[in-house]
């Protein structure tokens, strides 16, 4: 059973820094692209950044660009998402999918084609 499971959020000031984990079970993170997500109260889900499964691409969401970088361990099935210089605006829901092939290219791609969700882990910046 595919499975992902967040970790890492908590409370930090602003210009303060994260690292969100992004823990996969029953596959292997690399055989999938992986997306990061963020969802604050009373607004669409959107999407932050995603490391692609066949050859590590990355992208970048333009409001984290500069600030924000994905990683993947493959020996720990793992994803990460450092989170540099956070701003009261980065605060949200955090949630980390698991993509098919088509995703993660010079977008993150439609969040249909990803196709298992964790949990979420809330990142509050304040001011």
């Amino acid at each position: 059973q595919l499975q992902l499971v967040e970790s890492g959020g908590g409370l930090v000031q602003s210009g303060g820094s994260l690292r969100l984990s992004c823990a996969a079970s029953g596959f292997t993170s690399r055989s999938y692209s992986i997306g990061w997500f963020r969802q604050a109260p009373g607004k669409e889900r959107e999407g932050v950044s995603c490391i692609r499964s066949s050859d590590g691409r990355t992208h970048y969401e333009d409001s984290v660009k500069g600030r924000f970088t994905i990683s993947r361990d493959n020996a720990k099935n793992t994803v990460y998402l450092e989170m540099n210089s956070l701003k009261p605006e980065d605060t949200a829901v955090y949630y980390c999918a698991a993509g098919l092939g088509y995703v993660c290219d010079t977008t993150m791609g439609p969040k249909s084609g990803y196709i298992t969700w964790g949990q979420g882990t809330q990142v509050t910046v304040s001011s």
